[in-house]
């Protein structure tokens, strides 16, 4: 069993959220990312806040259909590692012809997907996207959460946390200050109690 678990896929997530918990507005908007993001201290435009050598330790990136559908936005794809879209709508026929590849679409149960993942080599796998988020908690299978407030207050949106079956405790392991006034937490999510 102690080898099943160390060859087992664990979830990681970074994420920014508002520091009224919302990650998105309600039609999926985060323009009120982009003031924080093009903020004209030095510290903003040179701080990439972790976010490079956080991904650089993942195997690839498992999201939902609304977090794939926003990075399709963004003009080029901004990925290079191997993106798993996770949708019971969307099929790889959906996909532009430069993502064949790069992106794959997956109608499987957060295990399921892990168990696969496994299979073929994956340890890290970076969770994006809020209900592929609260899918993945609610299953335990979450390690850790690097969570970037944003001083800002958007007052309704989608958040990121939903009902879960049970009490999810964590455990603190760091918090960070900027100077752009973004604070960063990391959560280690304690197995004891998913």
């Amino acid at each position: 069993m102690a080898d099943e678990r160390q060859d087992a896929v664990t979830g990681h997530v970074f994420i920014a959220v508002s520091v009224d918990g919302f990650i998105a507005r309600i039609g999926g908007s985060i323009d009120w990312l982009e003031p924080a993001s093009s903020e004209p201290s030095r510290e903003a435009v040179s701080e990439d806040y972790g976010y490079t050598s956080f991904l650089a330790a993942m195997d690839g990136i498992v999201m939902g259909r609304g977090t794939f559908e926003k990075a399709l936005t963004f003009g080029a794809w901004p990925y290079t590692k191997p993106v798993i879209v996770l949708s019971s709508t969307l099929s790889d026929r959906n996909l532009r012809p430069d993502l064949n590849g790069k992106v794959r679409i997956a109608n499987l149960s957060p295990g399921e997907l892990f168990a696969e993942l496994s299979g073929n080599g994956w340890r890290r796998a970076y969770i994006d996207g809020g209900k592929v988020i609260q899918g993945f908690l609610r299953a335990g299978l979450i390690a850790d959460l690097v969570m970037t407030r944003i001083p800002i207050l958007i007052g309704d949106g989608i958040p990121l946390f939903g009902s879960l079956p049970a009490d999810t405790h964590l455990r603190h392991i760091e918090t960070r200050a900027f100077a752009s006034g973004f604070v960063q937490s990391k959560y280690g999510v304690d197995p004891a109690h998913p």
